[in-house]
């Protein structure tokens, strides 16, 4: 998983964990930090593509409709260089660890290969 990856899945897991009452509390602080952290470099033009309003008005339409925004969020944060913004990299590693620990965590595998999904699952590869 890359940098930018990792943003994006943090976010799918805290915006779900939104939509629930039980979830509140520290994965929804977690995440309304990622969210605000993520904004300010959007907001401040940190990339050739995520600069400026174009960059929030998606943060704000993947907020709305994952699914459809998801690609366009990719985009925007690759741009806005979160893949070494330290603060952003921990708040999202936060709100997945957080995620991990309510039992709930939410994983985007389209287009994976050979990556094990549930609970103790071990992979081995033989060459």
């Amino acid at each position: 998983m890359t940098e930018v990856e990792l943003v994006a899945t943090a976010f799918a897991s805290g915006a779900a964990a939104g939509l629930t009452d039980s979830a509140r509390g520290t994965v929804h602080d977690l995440y309304a930090g990622l969210r605000e952290a993520v904004r300010r470099r959007l907001a401040g033009g940190g990339g050739n593509s995520g600069g400026g309003g174009y960059g929030v008005r998606v943060l704000d339409a993947y907020e709305t409709d994952p699914d459809v925004w998801r690609t366009r969020l990719l985009q925007v944060l690759t741009g806005s260089g979160v893949e070494t913004d330290e603060e952003i990299l921990a708040a999202a590693r936060s709100v997945l660890r957080a995620e991990r620990r309510t039992g709930h965590i939410i994983m985007d595998a389209r287009g994976a290969q050979g990556m094990p999904v549930g609970d103790s699952n071990t992979q081995h590869n033989a060459s």
